[in-house]
């Protein structure tokens, strides 16, 4: 079972960047691309992540071996709906949206059983501050962790070739794959993805209530300042989806956040601050390097 054809429905940042990447890593198929923004469709086009531009997103999907879902959550929970009556039961999608307990959920009855298409959820662990297609980068999954986890079904014997095909053209893009049971998924991204997005959105609007009116302050800030407030600016469209479908675990890490930064203030002058700061430097010296 060979991939001919991919349909990326959703054509920003990491759905161009997967074109980007599978034209990088030898992909010699046809990549239609889809996006409810022009702009973006024809961005991706003209640096080559899309080699064909699809006028109708259903019809270019039927086409498709593998269509690729972009976008928000609550996108991609849309595509699902769409999707699910017009696909035949030897195709496969796929996505890299960053919560799967409700996308599983959603595919439930409608995929991975007798005479539906496949569904395998994917969530590259990477991207930018930036969106949009402009800001594509074919090695974006370098060195980066792609989750994979399973629904309950199960998929045909060409649905299951198709994901083991498209496993594969993620390991070519450098990534490594690791697979996570749903709930578990959103459990862990809670803490590890999403909370720092919402620690950063929280500290980058509290110095622009406290500074906004003095540029020269916040120009004395220096790498620690620029670090922490980098996420601060990632598009709210995005993160909306998200903060609405992994309300709980999300509420739980910020919950947990705020009684480390309440036991942080009352021990500022006592022996806890510097047990905090042996904590934190364990943590680091355990923590994998940065990617660039």
């Amino acid at each position: 079972m060979t991939i001919k054809r991919i349909t990326i429905l959703g054509t920003g940042l990491i759905g161009a960047s997967v074109g980007l990447a599978l034209r990088a890593h030898g992909f010699t198929g046809t990549v239609a691309g889809w996006d409810p923004d022009s702009e973006q469709l024809h961005t991706a086009f003209s640096r080559g992540a899309v080699t064909v531009l699809a006028d109708d997103p259903l019809t270019a999907a039927t086409e498709s071996d593998v269509i690729l879902l972009g976008g928000p959550v609550f996108t991609i929970l849309e595509w699902l709906d769409r999707l699910a009556p017009v696909l035949r039961p030897d195709q496969l999608v796929t996505d890299v949206g960053s919560v799967k307990g409700a996308l599983c959920s959603r595919a439930d009855g409608r995929y991975n059983g007798p005479g539906q298409p496949g569904f395998l959820p994917g969530h590259p662990m990477a991207g930018k501050e930036v969106g949009g297609a402009a800001n594509a980068d074919a090695n974006l999954f370098a060195g980066s962790v792609w989750l994979f986890t399973e629904c309950d079904g199960q998929m045909t014997r060409t649905e299951r070739r198709l994901a083991e095909k498209w496993r594969k053209w993620v390991d070519k893009f450098g990534a490594h794959v690791r697979y996570l049971d749903p709930d578990r998924h959103d459990e862990l991204c809670a803490w590890i993805s999403h909370l720092p997005q919402f620690v950063s959105t929280a500290m980058s609007a509290l110095l622009e209530d406290e500074f906004a009116a003095n540029a020269d302050l916040l120009s004395i800030g220096g790498r620690a300042l620029r670090e922490m407030t980098r996420l601060g600016a990632s598009p709210f469209s995005m993160w909306r989806d998200i903060a609405h479908t992994n309300t709980e675990a999300i509420a739980k890490s910020l919950h947990a956040l705020e009684q480390r930064l309440a036991h942080l203030r009352e021990n500022l002058k006592t022996p806890e601050l510097r047990d905090e700061f042996e904590r934190a430097n364990r943590f680091r010296v355990k923590s994998p390097g940065e990617k660039a």
